[in-house]
């Protein structure tokens, strides 16, 4: 079993913390992966989310960073964003205190926690720069998803508004208008998810290969949520590719 986790506030709100869970053994982790929840931005999703995959995680030998940020309501755009970003900087701190080593780290996003995660591996001022990231049937076409309507106007509801109203707001937030990246990406995708569709995944990897971006576009077996259910063939293959994103065997 993993050891408990530990908590760091990296603001004053109650949303603001992230969790680090180790290794039982406190042997020096393998790598380490930053943890972003998904939930279409909204408060009812919480960090929750992500605690099974950082207790398996430690198991497997990484730290875990299990990233809380605040949602639509108390967040939304850019204070959702602003708390993502500011929540993997403070894992370099926490890294130094417990000898975890932050140049072998991978952002692993779900669903809306993909399209953050790929937004942060964007950022050029970041303090953790992510050998990889994992997005796991990320929202990645935010236009798209508008169009469709996703989860009862979800990408309105983050934005506070229509791209009508305010198309520059809409264009800073969508991960299609982040190309090129400096980083890796893995974009997978439930097989059988019929909550983000597959085009969400398959058009953003076609422009991020269009800028040069190297990014990589896997088919995984199961829904929506097979990929973050530890026991199921989904997640053993979703650490498959943690694995070779922060270049160590896989375990």
């Amino acid at each position: 079993m993993p050891a408990a986790p530990l908590r760091f506030s990296y603001g004053p709100g109650p949303d603001q913390y992230a969790e680090l869970t180790l290794p039982a053994d406190s042997s020096v982790p393998r790598a380490a992966v930053v943890i972003i929840h998904g939930g279409y931005w909204r408060p009812a999703y919480t960090a929750d989310l992500g605690r099974p995959l950082a207790a398996d995680l430690a198991a497997r030998g990484f730290a875990a960073w299990n990233l809380e940020y605040r949602r639509a309501g108390s967040g939304g755009w850019p204070g959702t964003f602003e708390d993502v970003s500011a929540g993997i900087d403070a894992f370099a701190q926490a890294a130094r205190e417990h000898d975890v080593d932050p140049s072998r780290v991978v952002f692993l996003g779900h669903s809306a926690g993909g399209h953050l995660a790929v937004l942060a591996a964007a950022r050029t001022n970041a303090r953790v720069v992510p050998a990889g990231v994992v997005s796991e049937s990320g929202v990645l076409n935010l236009a798209e998803a508008y169009e469709l309507g996703l989860s009862n106007g979800a990408v309105e509801n983050f934005l506070g508004c229509s791209p009508e109203q305010d198309p520059q707001r809409y264009r800073d937030a969508d991960p299609m208008h982040a190309l090129p990246l400096r980083v890796p990406v893995w974009a997978l995708h439930g097989e059988e998810d019929t909550t983000v569709p597959l085009s969400s995944s398959s058009s953003w990897v076609e422009a991020a290969r269009a800028s040069g971006t190297q990014a990589r576009l896997r088919l995984i077996p199961g829904d929506h949520f097979a990929m973050i259910t530890p026991g199921t063939r989904a997640w053993d293959l979703v650490v498959e590719v943690v694995c070779e994103a922060a270049g160590i065997p896989a375990v």
